[in-house]
This record gives structure tokens, sequence and C-alpha cells, in this order.
């Protein structure tokens, strides 16, 4: 027979002290640090540790002894279910200062090269309803609560329209209120509901891949346009056509309508084709005298206010008086390159995404600029020695990679273009502070500047300025 498991325990009255990465708590017993979920320094609770390692432990709460004095009331209905606003029970002041310290944390420790103190970070001016786009799941089966299970009441199989639950691929979260995007995003997705409950319209299995309606997107924009995005799973026209339309009569002030056909088994749309139905073929974003179309599958910033102070970092950093050759990686739909083009020589944009590179030279036409090229293709790929003869050796480097960071090939050419001034724009400290690792072997950092572009979520966005060492 084999051992038996130990039973892990239930610590009673911890008090939570701090709060680390992914935005779980922490205490400490007996010089061991145990990360919960869902806590705030100043709490008090009884945890169950569902993991223990020789350094650490995990663990859930059973129950809030003594809630923080920082505690603030919530304000959506979801709070505790949906992985979405994980803090909207920390004031933001303090949501700004534990977000600076995991950026000051993971430059420190990951990077093992000298960093400044970072600058104080940047707040955003709209703690909700600052997102321009959310994406909602159909499920043939909704998340049931802990509540609603503990009930008793018997509950059969109900769709959803909402969110998935956090680390759990076929559960959705039936949501009837999110806070985070303005109307009529709530309005929108109701009706929908409503609708297609109405009209027996089969929500889509994620685990079985069976049925018609996958996705709904809204994008929103600043000059007050609407785009809604609905994918199904397979073509059944008639009913296709009665959704559309009903969605297009229900709300006459959505600008841009369209529709895609997913029969693959996940969600990625990177491969699919949007169909127009009616209205603009793209929604407008305006920063500062620069106006850029977005499209269904364009990467826009999610905050489009904070944008705005994101992208003057970065143009800050990168110090151009006029004369200077700068390539911005990781280019989306031209953004950046765009937003800096008026203070360089050129600007060569690199994206994988031939169609946000599409996006991209319109977003440059269309505002007069002439001094940009965008070049598509994967960047470790195109980014190289031969790339540079072509256009040229660059003085400044921008770059702004996703989550996973940047490839070490990238990191390589980067290291090899002998530019004079590198600015990294990141939404993970922690990648960006393992490229900056191995960026230090040429280049140290200057200056650190933290944005919050995400208030009520643990993310945070980081603008890093690195010189060439001489």
């Amino acid at each position: 027979m084999g051992r038996k498991k130990k039973a892990l325990p239930l610590l009673h009255g911890i008090t939570i002290t701090d709060i680390g990465s992914e935005g779980n708590a922490i205490a400490r017993v007996d010089e061991m640090v145990v990360f919960v979920p869902g806590m705030i320094p100043g709490d008090v609770a009884d945890i169950r540790v569902t993991r223990k390692k020789r350094r650490y432990m995990e663990g859930i709460v059973t129950a809030l002894v003594t809630p923080s004095p920082d505690r603030i009331p919530v304000k959506c209905a979801h709070f505790g279910v949906c992985g979405g606003c994980r803090w909207q029970h920390l004031p933001y002041d303090k949501q700004l200062f534990y977000k600076a310290k995991q950026v000051r944390d993971n430059l420190t420790r990951i990077s093992h090269a000298a960093i400044p103190e970072p600058e104080p970070i940047i707040g955003s001016e709209m703690q909700y309803l600052y997102r321009n786009k959310l994406e909602f799941t159909f499920s043939d089966r909704r998340w049931m609560t802990r509540d609603e299970i503990i009930s008793g009441k018997e509950i059969g199989y109900e769709p959803a329209l909402g969110f998935h639950m956090p680390g759990i691929f076929d559960k959705i979260l039936e949501i009837t209120e999110c806070h985070l995007q303005a109307e009529p995003s709530n309005a929108i997705r109701n009706r929908v509901r409503e609708y297609t409950l109405k009209n027996k319209l089969r929500y889509y299995s994620l685990r079985d891949h069976q049925g018609f309606l996958r996705n709904l997107i809204v994008r929103t924009a600043s000059s007050g346009e609407i785009m809604v995005i609905v994918i199904f799973a397979m073509e059944e026209t008639e009913e296709r056509i009665r959704l559309l339309d009903f969605i297009k009569k229900e709300f006459p002030e959505i600008t841009s309508l369209y529709y895609i056909i997913n029969s693959k088994h996940n969600d990625s749309l990177a491969d699919q084709e949007p169909v127009h139905y009616s209205g603009k073929e793209y929604i407008t974003e305006v920063m500062e005298q620069l106006r850029f179309r977005v499209g269904p599958k364009s990467f826009y910033q999610t905050n489009s206010s904070q944008a705005l102070r994101l992208y003057s970092v970065a143009r800050s950093f990168a110090g151009l008086t006029g004369s200077e050759t700068v390539y911005d990686l990781y280019t989306g739909t031209g953004t950046i390159a765009c937003f800096v083009a008026s203070a360089a020589s050129k600007v060569i944009g690199i994206e994988y995404i031939e169609e946000a590179v599409a996006d991209a030279r319109v977003n440059a036409m269309d505002n007069n600029i002439g001094n940009v090229t965008f070049v598509p293709g994967d960047m470790k790929d195109v980014f190289n020695e031969e790339f540079i003869k072509v256009h040229g050796s660059p003085d400044v480097i921008i770059t702004d990679p996703p989550r996973a960071g940047m490839h070490e090939d990238v990191v390589n050419a980067i290291l090899k273009s002998g530019a004079a001034r590198i600015v990294y724009v990141s939404c993970n400290p922690a990648t960006q502070a393992r490229d900056i690792g191995l960026l230090s072997a040429g280049y140290y950092v200057k200056k650190v500047q933290p944005v919050d572009m995400f208030p009520q979520t643990f993310h945070v966005e980081n603008v890093v300025l690195m010189e060439l060492k001489r």
C-alpha cells in the first residue's frame, strides 16, 4: 500500500502582510510564505492550505476573521467570482502603490541589472468604464456559484453569456453587469442574451464543440463610434441574419457590424475572416491630432485615454530631435510609429499580422504621414542584420512586445543594431525584466516609468529607457 497522504492544515487568524505577483496576497507563518488570492494587506483570515512546498504554501480563505481597515465597498455584483476586477476592494491609491512595487520588484529581482528608482506611477483618470473592448463567450452550461451549489436547490444546465472562469477553459460565468466598458456594452450583451434564449438559438459547448453561438465582441471608440462582432460556430444563414438584423435595429447607435464563422475548436481569430454586415468598415480612435482606423481584428490599447499617456512617455524617452531613424518593433496597427513620426526622420514598423500592417499603412496615409514604412513578418525572422542593411541603422528602437516578451533572437538583433536608445514598453514587467537582463550586455537602464492601464486589476504597463554602453 502507498503512503497515506498527509492532510494539509487549516491556519487560523492569519494576517495578510503584502501583495505579490499575479495580485496574490502574502502572509507569513513560521518562516513560510503563504500565497492566497482575494485578500488585501491588513485582512485577518482562516486559510485552508491547498499546496505545500519546502519554501512556500498556497491556500484559500475559509473565513475572513477581521477585514482590513483599507477595504472599501465593491461596485460589481460578480466580484469574488469573476476574475476580472480582483482589486475592487482595494482603494485606488493602494492599487497604484502595489503596482509600482510589482514593477520595482520584478526589475530588480529578475533582470539582475542596475535599476534606477522608478518614476511615480501614472494613474488612470478613469477607474471604471475605461475599456474600449470586451469579449463575451456563449456557453451551453453556465458556471454555478458556490452559493448556488450549497443551497441544495435543483439547478439544471443553463446557458451563459459572459466571461471565462479563471483557469477553467470550459466554464463561463453569466454576466449581468460589467463596470469596465461604457454603455451600450451591457445593454447589447443583455438584449442579445434575451433574444437568443427566446428564439432557442444553441449556445456553443466549449467541451463538445457543438452549437451555433460562440462569442460577442463590443468595441467602443473615443470618437463615440461602436463596433459589434458576432462569432458563430457554423453558418445557419436565416438565424444569423435574424440575429444581426435584431442587433442592428435594437441599437441604431452601432456604427459597424461584423460577423465571423469560426468552425475551429479554439477561439483564436487571427486566421479568421471577418465579414462586414452593415455600417462603416472600421471605428475611429483619436489621439492628439491623429486619427486611427480600428478594424475587427485591429489591436489598440484597451484604455484609450491612458494610451495617450503611455505613448507620450515612450516618445519622451525616445528623445527625438527630427534626424533619427526609429525602428518600431511589434508595431501592430502603427499607433506608436505614427505617434512619433513627426519628431523623427523616418520610422520603420515591423508586425507579423498582415491585416494589422494593412491597417497601419492606411492609418499613416489617412494622417498624411509620409516618413513611415511598415514591414510584415515574424519578428525573429525579419529583424536581422540584413534588414538593417536595407533600412539603415536605427538610432532608436521602440519595442512593445506581447506578454511573453521578446524572442532571444530579437534581443540579440537589438544588441547588434548599435541603436543609441531602446524604449521598451511592456504589459508584463516579469518578461520585460528577463529581456532587460539580456540587453544589459550592451545597454544600461536609465529610466523606468510605470503606467496604470488597467484599474481594479493587478496588471500594469511599464516603460523602460535603456542607453548604449559606451
